[in-house]
């Protein structure tokens, strides 16, 4: 039986066939943009007795459907700004998440942190496009790519000069992250078969996750009270999302977050 990834991966395959673009046009039009801001560096920025926070601007969910109605991408941007967030995290995923290139270069316009897109890359001009709608880092699941493929993707993103988040889920995955040269390695503590979270995953395999690489913690982020555990695993920052977004008080709740870590 399918999952929403492979359902979500199919239909991007399938458009990637389809793209007839010349991928070196693409990586010679990715060059002209203005420099990035330094996704990684703005995690390693943060303060060592504090969490830097990825706030993630996020529409829908394909399990939990609309999670924000009219979510206007520069307002949020501002609020995570303001509550200390030290990177954003912008889904451009219409299909399935209701995001758009659109919804990046707003949030991006309307704050100074640096921007990760999160969608599902699939192919090389998939970076470029990164690079071009201005975001700062791309996402890389391990699941839907293969070695030579996420080898590939990470030397373009050096070539372009933006960072890359490569997820994992497990331990075949953090060892695959790590024989192609992951700076940042994100463990996402969703299981990609049932959804469930298992909220120790993140603990355990960050275990196997070297010093000179930034961890960062995904899903399962719900409460400041999830930090201290993760912070004493030498995680340097948690990527949230629903948690956040759907709040009345985002600024607040980010602060929250990245105040938690010696509690």
């Amino acid at each position: 039986m399918g999952t929403y990834l492979d359902e979500i991966l199919d239909f991007h395959r399938r458009e990637s066939r389809g793209d007839t673009r010349s991928l070196d046009a693409l990586i010679e039009k990715a060059g002209e943009v203005k420099p990035p801001r330094g996704f990684n560096k703005a995690l390693m920025s943060s303060p060592v007795n504090e969490m830097a926070v990825i706030a993630e601007i996020k529409k829908r969910s394909p399990s939990l459907g609309e999670l924000v109605s009219d979510l206007i991408p520069s307002f949020v941007s501002q609020e995570y700004e303001k509550g200390g967030a030290s990177a954003l995290s912008v889904l451009t995923n219409n299909q399935y998440f209701g995001g758009s290139s659109m919804d990046l270069r707003e949030a991006r316009a309307a704050c100074s942190l640096p921007i990760l897109r999160k969608d599902f890359t699939v192919d090389l001009r998939d970076v470029c496009d990164t690079r071009i709608m201005e975001a700062d880092a791309v996402l890389l699941i391990a699941a839907a790519l293969d070695d030579h493929e996420l080898k590939d993707f990470i030397a373009l993103a050096n070539e372009l000069e933006i960072d890359a988040l490569v997820e994992v889920h497990d331990e075949d995955e953090v060892e695959r992250a790590l024989v192609v040269g992951a700076q940042i390695i994100g463990v996402n503590q969703r299981d990609l078969q049932t959804f469930e979270v298992d909220t120790d995953r993140a603990v355990r395999i960050g275990k196997l996750l070297p010093s000179g690489v930034t961890k960062v913690a995904e899903s399962g982020i719900n409460s400041p009270e999830d930090i201290p555990k993760l912070h004493a695993a030498s995680y340097r920052a948690v990527l949230v999302g629903e948690y956040l977004v759907q709040s009345e008080n985002r600024a607040e709740r980010v602060t929250g977050l990245r105040t938690a870590a010696d509690r």
